[in-house]
């Protein structure tokens, strides 16, 4: 894995790769001033030695890169001292005493840190190896890596069998340690798992955690986090054993993932799916080293974008090519668009449907996750989305509830809410039933079923997913279909978000459907009872005991309206009343002594007493408030009316503008795409072929 420091003077680096070089000596100079500090493991996450260990780690891997950048032989001896320290203290390890309900580590509280910290001490070690004199090289050889490795794939075989992000990161330990000890077991052991079967390991995990689209099953945040040890280790392969043309494997399935990664987000941030730590970006570890790996294999001009974006990028040579042609001005914009990504192994397990309009930092983004659990950091969320606009998360997704890494919080460990709030259904833009959680809150049984997506499309004039699942309330005999659309509108200068959600049931029960957004309340067209010297909590259980609210209120189809503010643009969310409809306005952070949960609003519209509910709305983005200019433009909504009609099993929504245009969203939901459909909406005759159309009604061509 060592190469010699190359023959480029510094002076030549182009600017980027000079600018990591500098990154670099600033952290690992900083570690040799204060010494060698490698102390005995006591803290969980964000604790003292926790913290030691990393910067440790970080030291090691980027000392090896600066001497073989270099050629400076004092980082070579610096990372040599760190590693001797370790093979003193490794051999005395058991346990960590912080450990908890994880599997436990030796350096670190949990496996999975000690798997981390492997899979960069490795790198380094292997740049600075060949310099050691012979009995260094076989101590550190035998008492920090060899014994890492066995700790990982024997004594934590119940990890390292897993098909999950944490054996992920022990395969490419393990396997990177082989490769460079020349040792043949531990390789096939990392490639083919512990019993070298294949039915687990390295090569099973690139088959069964992502799908055909490169959508990895935990979600947008843990494919960032796995997709390092993915590119990392299959770098290696490819420069140790080219012959297995990893790149290549079950169609470039790891170089789609890391186009999928960075599709997977909006103004650089992932979108929160299941367990998500919102401030995570673009601009992590993880990416610098997947796009420089991804641009050196493809040479797409997109993620040299991206990398400049980025602003970083990884002293290696795979990091110096990339920053070369950066510098000769190679990158084009990475193409960003509207697409369908499959989940499963097979592209079988529901969708994530992605519906962008426009370009840049401020374009629309409307996203339908129609995906399957997600395993033990999936939430309870089926049928649910997501809207942004303007740069920012207008209707919005909780994520985790989490404060990584810093102790006084669980020990940076997931929160208690985050499983009473985060994970339940009701904190999500998803339908609720009887106050309860889809699947009962029961991983194992959420695991076992997924949506189907029945329809997608981004035609210019209506962009369009339509997916459905019965098996979320099996007790009920429920079946929920929900169809989310960017629609053009005659007269609108943005497309609007149609949502239509139909469901039934085999008895009488309650619907919730909530929208958790952001932004300040700027007008109701309904009145509100408020609660204005006392805040009711909406329950008890499922994630309501967390709910408290604000005001109540029941809407007539005149006034079924609400308008919110922020970023200085205005948006509108307006809904079709149901018989039986109120409207609930809330806000999180009830039953919560701990101060663990942010406050956020949402309006939440229950039926009662019903086997079948139509939820029908529309979200509206209009005008701009400028507060230095003291400017206000178009803050009232521009349309008149939202209505729906069904006929024949046809659903349409209509959509009339103040200036009195007409726009329909048809949907046939019939999977023939040939298929002519004629029906009267509004007084007028219309036909259209297949799923669904978008029908003007009055004069515009369709």
């Amino acid at each position: 894995m060592a190469t010699s420091p190359p023959a480029v003077p510094s002076a030549d680096l182009p600017p980027l790769f000079a600018a990591e070089v500098e990154h670099a000596r600033a952290f690992v100079d900083g570690m040799m001033a204060q010494g060698v500090v490698v102390p005995v493991p006591t803290d969980p996450g964000g604790g003292y030695t926790h913290e030691q260990h990393k910067r440790n780690y970080k030291a090691i891997y980027l000392g090896g890169q600066l001497y073989r950048v270099t050629g400076e032989q004092a980082y070579a001896d610096y990372v040599r001292d760190i590693l001797l320290a370790y093979a003193k203290l490794y051999p005395t390890l058991g346990e960590h005493p912080a450990k908890a309900n994880q599997n436990p580590g030796r350096l670190f509280w949990q496996v999975l840190n000690d798997a981390v910290w492997l899979v960069h001490a490795v790198q380094g070690y292997g740049d600075i190896r060949d310099t050691l004199r012979g009995a260094d090289r076989q101590l550190i050889d035998d008492q920090v890596f060899r014994r890492a490795a066995q700790f990982l794939s024997v004594d934590s075989r119940a990890t390292f069998d897993r098909i999950h992000n944490h054996a992920t990161w022990a395969a490419a330990g393990v396997g990177m340690t082989g490769y460079l000890l020349g040792d043949e077991d531990l390789v096939e052991r990392a490639l083919m798992g512990s019993d070298k079967s294949g039915k687990t390991g390295f090569l099973r995990q690139t088959e069964l955690l992502f799908s055909p689209d490169g959508y990895y099953t935990e979600g947008p945040y843990y494919q960032r986090y796995a997709l390092m040890p993915f590119m990392v280790f299959a770098d290696a392969i490819a420069k140790n054993d080219p012959k297995r043309r990893i790149f290549q494997r079950r169609d470039g399935i790891l170089l789609k993932a890391l186009n999928t990664t960075i599709q997977l987000t909006y103004g650089g941030y992932f979108f929160p799916f299941n367990d998500a730590l919102r401030d995570k970006s673009l601009n992590t570890d993880e990416l610098y080293h997947g796009v420089a790996i991804a641009y050196a294999e493809t040479g797409d001009p997109g993620l040299l974008d991206i990398a400049r974006s980025q602003g970083r990028t990884i002293l290696t040579d795979d990091g110096l090519k990339l920053s070369r042609d950066i510098a000769a001005g190679k990158a084009k914009p990475f193409p960003f668009r509207s697409l369908l990504l499959s989940d499963g192994p097979e592209g079988g397990q529901g969708a994530v449907a992605i519906l962008r309009h426009g370009q840049g930092a401020s374009h629309m983004a409307l996203v339908a996750k129609n995906t399957s659990q997600g395993m033990g950091h999936g939430h309870f969320d089926k049928l649910s989305w997501q809207f942004y606009d303007n740069g920012h998360e207008i209707v919005s997704d909780y994520g985790a509830a989490r404060f990584l890494n810093i102790v006084a919080k669980e020990g940076g460990r997931y929160l208690p809410e985050n499983e009473s709030w985060a994970k339940q259904t009701v904190a999500h833009n998803a339908l609720v039933i009887n106050g309860e959680s889809h699947f009962g809150g029961d991983q194992k049984l959420a695991d076992l079923h997924a949506p189907q997506q029945l329809y997608f499309d981004a035609s210019a004039d209506l962009q369009i997913s339509t997916a459905t699942i019965d098996s979320a309330y099996p007790e009920h005999g429920v079946t929920m279909t929900r169809t989310l659309a960017l629609l053009d509108v005659a007269g609108l200068d943005a497309p609007v978000v149609i949502d239509v959600l139909n469901a039934s049931g085999d008895s009488s029960l309650t619907y919730d459907l909530p929208l958790h957004y952001s932004g300040q309340i700027i007008e109701t067209g309904f009145p509100i009872s408020r609660y204005l010297t006392e805040r009711p909590v909406l329950g008890d259980a499922n994630g309501y005991q967390h709910i408290w609210v604000d005001g109540t209120a029941t809407p007539t189809a005149d006034n079924a309206f609400m308008t919110w503010i922020l970023g200085g643009r205005f948006y509108t969310y307006r809904f079709v009343p149901q018989n039986d409809l109120k409207v609930i306005l809330g806000e999180s952070g009830a039953n919560d002594p701990n101060f663990n949960l942010r406050r956020e609003p949402m309006i939440i519209q229950r039926k009662t007493d019903g086997r079948d509910a139509s939820f029908v709305s529309l979200l509206e983005p209009h005008g701009l408030y400028d507060g230095a200019a003291e400017q206000t433009v178009g803050s009232r909504s521009q349309i008149a009316s939202l209505r729906h009609e069904t006929h024949d099993g046809y659903d349409f929504v209509i959509v009339e503008t103040k200036s009195g245009a007409k726009t329909a969203l048809a949907l046939s939901y019939d999977s023939d795409p040939a298929k002519t459909h004629n029906a009267k909406i509004d007084g007028h005759d219309v036909r259209w072929t297949g799923f669904a159309a978008r029908i003007a009604l009055n004069g515009e061509s369709n």
